[in-house]
């Protein structure tokens, strides 16, 4: 018996920005940095995908219900997405160029264990204040 691939359990995230033009470049630079594919739909202006090997996917969409310019992580909903990281290099190099990309990072001054001293991550915001952890895995 052979045992099916490993999925994750998640299918897609959908995340809503108020300005397409200005989020989308940080993300397009963190996906495909962490080896997500890009996809686009021709047709739709408006959003943007990213694929994961495992089949489940990100999409980055300006919506016209869209409410308000600025995503709050302390409000009820969402309070961040987190996705694993390669290794520690890995999580350095994006670090590292992160910022000229749009992202301002998160408790740096508790950096690399800011999820507490057994887990490695780093946490940073988009320009629309989504924020990002990237966790080693291990």
């Amino acid at each position: 018996m052979t045992t099916p691939p490993h999925r994750s359990g998640l299918h897609h995230l959908e995340l809503w920005t108020a300005d397409l033009a200005s989020a989308e470049p940080a993300w397009h630079w963190l996906m495909t940095s962490l080896g997500w594919i890009a996809e686009r739909v021709e047709g739709w202006e408006q959003g943007r995908i990213w694929r994961h090997g495992d089949g489940s996917y990100i999409v980055l969409e300006q919506s016209p219900d869209g409410l308000g310019t600025r995503s709050e992580r302390r409000a009820p909903g969402m309070n961040h997405l987190a996705l694993r990281v390669q290794d520690r290099a890995a999580l350095e190099a994006i670090r590292a160029e992160a910022a000229a990309h749009g992202w301002r990072e998160l408790f740096s001054e508790l950096y690399p264990h800011a999820g507490g001293q057994d887990h490695v991550a780093w946490y940073a915001e988009d320009p629309e204040g989504i924020e990002v952890e990237l966790v080693v895995p291990g």
